[in-house]
């Protein structure tokens, strides 16, 4: 049986350019000007920390990278005035979906708020609330990003 590790970006640096192409080909259409290169400088960022703003990431007891997810401050300018920190690009590799990793992520991801003494961690998603809520983030607003609905929630670490 498989065991599952995760761990700041800063201890898997090598992982990076898997990482942004995975997040650029599934969230590109939400932002302007949010290039593969950008993408990349935004993991290179995260992996040289361990606090706000990085990026942790799921392992297999292998090595084998099966998803990411990351806590920022700011995750789209539009949504400066909901508030600060955000839980963003939750991404977990489509052959490894269904079996857990996601909520693995997100929990490791408020654990790491909790430490840092956020006070209300901020997510958007268009199309997942159900799955946040179920994890217990609370619903705040629907709101248009980059030409989509998204739902706004929010949860006290």
């Amino acid at each position: 049986m498989s065991e599952f590790l995760v761990l700041p970006l800063a201890e898997r640096p090598q992982h990076v350019p898997v990482l942004a192409e995975w997040h650029h080909r599934e969230w590109h259409r939400l932002y302007q000007d949010w290039t593969l290169a950008v993408a990349t400088a935004e993991l290179l960022d995260h992996a040289r920390r361990r606090t706000l703003p990085t990026t942790l990431v799921l392992e297999t007891s292998a090595g084998d990278l099966l998803g990411s997810v990351s806590v920022v401050v700011e995750d789209a300018p539009e949504l400066a005035d909901y508030g600060t920190p955000w839980l963003a690009s939750l991404y977990v590799h489509p052959d490894a979906r269904m079996c857990g990793h996601g909520a693995r992520l997100v929990a490791a991801a408020v654990a790491l708020a909790r430490r840092e003494r956020v006070e209300r961690l901020h997510l958007f998603t268009p199309g997942q609330a159900a799955f946040y809520a179920r994890l217990g983030w609370q619903a705040r607003a629907q709101v248009q990003l980059g030409g989509q609905r998204v739902d706004l929630m929010e949860i006290v670490p």
